[in-house]
């Protein structure tokens, strides 16, 4: 699929809600390796499911900006999880990547991941994170740099748009943003 430009600061100013669904159908690259963005979710720091809520820790600190840049933190102590932080320098918002339609490095991806299924290499944010070898590392790292490369899509993508899901709190908010018919995202929306 052909591309645009690459994404930079500025791109990641607006509401998370607002940069997760505009988000749909770029293409994250990271070190060459990666596909097109299917599937996200908005977070902000007013949000009780947001790490941010309680306010800046040092685990959440990236999240607080500048915008542009990754935070990428462990779940379940396994997974590692990218976000990308949005709004201005000390808000405390950002767009978790749930999903990528595989594109660009498929061989590399088989092998981090120990699978050969397409539809499994990247549908969800741990196995996204074990496929593209996302680590701590990359916290705060910009997203206009090496080893990232986000490129905004051709067009806006169709949305399917539904509550998040693996969380505890403000589970009814419909910020689970997805392309639409996309057999690449983690789970069905209802």
């Amino acid at each position: 699929m052909a591309t645009t430009r690459q994404l930079g600061p500025d791109d990641f100013q607006g509401d998370a809600h607002q940069v997760a669904q505009a988000l749909i159908g770029a293409t994250l690259l990271v070190d060459g390796v990666g596909g097109r963005i299917v599937e996200t979710e908005a977070y902000d720091h007013a949000d009780p499911a947001s790490h941010t809520y309680g306010g800046p820790t040092p685990r959440n600190q990236s999240m607080f900006g500048p915008p542009g840049r990754a935070y990428v933190y462990r779940s379940y102590g396994i997974h590692w999880c990218l976000n990308f932080v949005c709004r201005e320098a000390g808000h405390g918002a950002g767009v978790l990547i749930r999903a990528l339609e595989p594109t660009h490095g498929l061989d590399t991806m088989r092998e981090r991941r120990g699978l050969q299924d397409l539809k499994l290499l990247c549908s969800g944010p741990g196995k996204l994170g074990q496929a593209l070898a996302i680590t701590h590392a990359l916290n705060g790292e910009r997203l206009d740099r090496p080893p990232f490369q986000v490129l905004a899509p051709v067009s806006p993508a169709p949305l399917v748009v539904g509550p998040r899901i693996g969380i505890s709190k403000a589970v009814d908010v419909p910020w689970r943003f997805g392309l639409a018919g996309s057999p690449f995202i983690s789970q069905r929306f209802r």
